[in-house]
């Protein structure tokens, strides 16, 4: 017998169109093989500068999910992205690990779906974007401390290197996410998203 809960998250996944499901397969396999490729750049940051100039790239490990929820506009897209880019990513490889992919994975999905429901799913202003890309940061670099030992480093180091990422994520994912969807919108191809469909 079905739960009001599960019953809740069976509408919400039935709520997808295949073209939904597509589109956010293809923004988790893009960040995948984009995280492959940074990889070779965050470990030169880290050499570096340590976690503060890593730091400034936070944003764009992030943008995926977010764009996909700016375009699609139903409640569980960030839900759906972020754990198919951390599938991905175990498939594909990560010089991180799995554990810290599906890790950022849960912080990212669960911050950006409780920010959404609070303003109801309506508000999609560049400023909300850039809101919830800096939101998204802090309980994943709390995890990312313990897990890559960067509690070394103290708590200045630490706090500085928090103020960087979030910073980051205003920039490299809320505010590029806007900028992201809107280069795609004038494509026409993304017209049948709720983004971009008449009305909007």
């Amino acid at each position: 017998m079905s739960t009001p809960i599960q019953n809740t998250m069976n509408k919400t996944f039935q709520a997808f169109t295949t073209m939904d499901i597509v589109l956010m397969a293809l923004l988790a396999t893009a960040n995948a093989v984009m995280t492959m490729y940074m990889s070779g750049v965050n470990q030169l940051l880290s050499s570096l500068g340590g976690p503060i100039l890593t730091s400034t790239i936070t944003g764009l490990y992030m943008v995926y999910g977010l764009l996909a929820y700016y375009i699609i506009r139903k409640p569980g897209t960030a839900v759906i992205t972020y754990a198919l880019g951390a599938l991905v990513q175990s498939f594909v490889g990560t010089s991180y690990g799995i554990i810290s992919a599906l890790a950022a994975a849960v912080c990212y999905m669960v911050v950006a779906e409780i920010i959404f429901a609070m303003l109801r799913y309506r508000n999609w202003s560049t400023g909300v974007m850039m809101l919830v890309g800096g939101a998204m940061v802090p309980i994943w670099f709390i995890v990312a401390i313990q897990l890559f030992g960067y509690s070394k480093f103290g708590f200045g180091v630490l706090a500085i290197a928090m103020v960087i990422r979030i910073v980051s994520g205003v920039l490299l994912c809320g505010w590029l996410t806007i900028g992201l969807a809107r280069a795609l919108g004038k494509t026409g191809l993304l017209r049948r998203f709720a983004a971009f469909s008449s009305g909007r």
